[in-house]
């Protein structure tokens, strides 16, 4: 019940993703005591995860009863169990990325007036419904509108007809459950179409991956990467990269330029910004692994002094170099993170992403949706050159690997 004079306010939220990650958007609903609809928000956010988008779903909707009255209490009630038990305090968020998110909800309305109710999907059709008309509206292009809005009388009408069925494969209701994604509607299976068949998804987001030039390092084929001496190009490299410059400057098709933190590849960057007239972006989340105690020793170096250590990391992604390094199951998560949040920026553009060899390798592997030990078997050469398209659907294609034929 709520304190003395206060309003009370329940939040109905969802979001979901047509890919998982994929093209994604949330729905949220403020409600009176009563059960009238006071609010309603939705907005299609790129692409993300179905976490991620449930997430956004719930820090609108505690945004909008903020804006009602931010003395109210609340109760949010959501079919997300993930989000509800995180949000409780139930479960431990172990995530980086929605551990972010988290906090942003807790900003968005004093927690301690915000109680968290898990509710069944079928009682949340009218953010579930939301949350598809966002995504809907992303695919063509334009941003949900509240005018054009038909999720209260959808919601209303399934609930009087006793429930209709939900919404299809790829709706908001796509979860990820403790035994992966499952598919909508039940059949525990997805078909993976191939690319360039079916309806035209419109433009896609291209990311153009470009390694950086070499650096005093590179031809000593010495382990450099976030926890090392932190590199300038060499004269072979400040050559390479002014080669890029003039192959990307020539093909014309670059939009936005983003770079790791790292120097080389700023540099690397900057010599490409100059030619092409942008600004470049640093995104933390493409530097490359921190090699902890391998940093500037050779592979035979390592070999000698941590022999132990380079065979299980050479066995297993989830083996971390020694010394505290990062293992590239590590890696893999962080630039997953980047991968959304860049996408989400950079709709339907084309980004030249400067960055380092396990980065590139990894989006490469998850772009081919590979197992994680196919990094292994990936080849990049210094200011090669490769491509991935993501489409709408939230399906991927790469298009080029380590292209290196500018350099010659």
């Amino acid at each position: 019940m709520p304190g003395p004079g206060r309003r009370a306010f329940t939040v109905e939220a969802d979001g979901g993703s047509r890919g998982n990650p994929g093209p994604a958007g949330y729905g949220a609903v403020v409600r009176g005591a009563d059960g009238a609809v006071l609010a309603e928000d939705a907005a299609y956010v790129g692409v993300a995860s179905n976490n991620v988008a449930e997430y956004r779903g719930l820090i609108a909707g505690l945004r909008a009863a903020r804006g009602l009255d931010p003395d109210a209490e609340v109760l949010v009630r959501m079919d997300s169990k993930l989000v509800v038990e995180q949000m409780s305090g139930r479960w431990k968020i172990k995530h980086p990325g929605m551990r972010e998110l988290a906090a942003e909800a807790r900003d968005a309305f004093p927690p301690e007036r915000v109680s968290y109710e898990w509710i069944p999907r079928e009682k949340n059709k009218h953010a579930d419904r939301l949350a598809n008309e966002a995504m809907d509206a992303g695919k063509r292009g334009e941003q949900w509108s509240a005018a054009a809005s038909r999720a209260e009388l959808d919601a209303g009408a399934a609930a009087a007809a006793g429930g209709a069925a939900a919404a299809g494969a790829g709706g908001a209701g796509a979860r990820e459950g403790a035994g992966g994604v499952r598919a909508a509607g039940g059949t525990g299976k997805s078909a993976i179409p191939a690319v360039g068949w079916g309806a035209d998804l419109g433009a896609p987001t291209t990311f153009l991956l470009l390694r950086h030039g070499e650096t005093d390092l590179t031809p000593q084929k010495r382990f450099s990467g976030t926890g090392g001496s932190d590199p300038a190009l060499s004269a072979t490299g400040r050559g390479q990269a002014a080669a890029a410059a003039g192959h990307l400057a020539a093909r014309g098709t670059v939009q936005a330029l983003v770079s790791s933190p790292l120097r080389r590849c700023r540099e690397t960057a900057e010599a490409v910004a100059g030619r092409l007239g942008l600004d470049v972006r640093v995104e933390d989340g493409l530097r490359e692994a921190d090699f902890g105690a391998w940093e500037g020793l050779t592979f035979a170096e390592v070999r000698e002094r941590h022999p132990d250590d380079l065979g299980a990391w050479l066995r297993s992604t989830k083996a971390a170099p020694s010394g505290g390094g990062e293992s590239f199951a590590e890696v893999s998560r962080r630039v997953a993170v980047a991968r959304d949040k860049l996408l989400a920026r950079y709709a339907g553009r084309t980004v030249l992403l400067v960055t380092h060899v396990t980065p590139v390798k990894t989006l490469v592997r998850l772009a081919l949706g590979a197992p994680p030990e196919s990094l292994y078997r990936m080849e990049l050469s210094p200011a090669a050159l490769s491509e991935v398209a993501y489409f709408a659907d939230g399906l991927a294609s790469v298009r080029l690997l380590n292209d290196t034929s500018y350099l010659r």
